[in-house]
């Protein structure tokens, strides 16, 4: 009966050179068969990278800067040509003969009525020191006042600076200026700073009297 081999003796199953070339491979670069690598992640990246960069140069070049009046929403439409500024003397005209405003007590002539409304042409108030008229249009007149010599008192002059007419300093301007020139007036013109310089000083008041009126200068 023949003895069982002895292991330690049996020739192994695969040569030295098969062994070191499995172990080559085994400790090789594998694959990453987990990781499931795509292109279109990196696709996508590259294309929203774009996107932000064409925005950004975009931006750059139309921006204005972002200076605030590059668009106002407030702003009024322009047709490209130059603007033209508006004629205060046709402004106030226009605000003059408004119904239910100045030209429903002076009359379009500025004649008045007599002992009731005072008259503007030739009027020394209206033509005298610029914050006189301008106090006497923004905060109104009470009380008798003697205009080239007649008498009127029976009726009050409302305030076309406050509520009722609201009038702007720019409406308030171009009303006296109107008023100054017009009917033979020699008056100089009054302007907007003029009328926010007198509305700043005085604030909030009630209407003037010929006394108060007479102590400006």
């Amino acid at each position: 009966m023949s003895a069982s081999p002895d292991p330690r003796f049996t020739p192994a199953a695969q040569s030295d050179e098969a062994l070191l070339e499995a172990h080559e491979k085994l400790l090789g670069r594998q694959p990453d068969s987990g990781g499931h690598y795509s292109l279109m992640p990196l696709g996508l990246l590259f294309l929203f990278s774009g996107l932000i960069l064409f925005a950004a140069t975009y931006l750059n070049r139309y921006s204005g800067h972002y200076a605030p009046t590059v668009f106002n929403e407030n702003s009024v439409p322009s047709s490209g040509e130059a603007e033209v500024k508006v004629d205060p003397v046709a402004m106030g005209k226009r605000l003059f003969n408004t119904p239910g405003a100045c030209v429903q007590c002076h009359q379009a002539a500025g004649t008045g009525m007599p002992g009731v409304y005072p008259p503007l042409a030739g009027s020394e108030w209206a033509q005298g020191p610029a914050d006189r008229v301008i106090h006497i249009l923004l905060y109104g007149l009470q009380g008798p006042i003697t205009v080239e010599g007649k008498s009127f008192g029976t009726a009050v002059m409302p305030a076309f600076g406050s509520a009722g007419f609201n009038w702007s300093d720019d409406k308030i301007a171009a009303v006296l200026t109107y008023v100054r020139q017009e009917w033979g007036n020699k008056g100089g013109p009054i302007t907007a700073d003029q009328v926010q310089a007198v509305r700043s000083k005085a604030g909030n008041r009630a209407a003037m009297t010929a006394a108060e009126l007479e102590a400006i200068k």
